[in-house]
């Protein structure tokens, strides 16, 4: 097997050979590639090595970016004041990186005025151009009529 790490001459030892080398540097004797010929191992301190890999991941997942989606919900009838109320809160929502789930819900049989509930919408993210973008047309999934706004880039 060829032999590699820190302070080795990497060349190919025989098993033996190479556990002995690895005890006598107190380290952990690794396989790494398997498939290679000879096959390849490492000489490391192996919890040391699972331990910055933990680490790694560690980091990388507080970089991810989170997705936090915020609701706005209107009537089929909503007022102009309450739109502009909750037009308010949508643009705070999208100013700090939220995404906005904006739906009308309608009881009973205000299910009539889909119409209604569409222009509504549309009005909404129009409003709303500068701030976000919407994801697509608003769509009735079963009482509700929905639509997506996500924030746009700070350039």
């Amino acid at each position: 097997m060829r032999l590699v790490g820190e302070g080795i001459e990497p060349q190919v030892y025989t098993f033996d050979q190479a556990l002995k080398v690895a005890k006598e540097m107190e380290m952990d004797l690794v396989e790494i590639v398997a498939n290679a010929e000879p096959p390849v191992c490492r000489v490391i301190d192996y919890k040391k090595f699972l331990y910055e890999q933990k680490k790694k991941q560690k980091e990388m997942k507080a970089k991810a970016t989170k997705i936090v989606v915020k609701e706005v919900r209107f009537g089929p009838n909503t007022d102009e004041h309450d739109f502009n109320f909750k037009l308010n809160h949508a643009k705070k929502f999208l100013q700090e990186g939220s995404k906005v789930k904006a739906f009308v819900f309608f009881k009973g049989r205000s299910i009539l005025f889909k119409e209604k509930g569409e222009i509504l919408l549309l009005k909404f993210a129009a409003e709303l151009e500068e701030h976000g973008k919407p994801e697509g047309l608003p769509q009735l999934e079963g009482k509700r009529m929905i639509m997506f706004l996500s924030p746009k880039k700070k350039k």
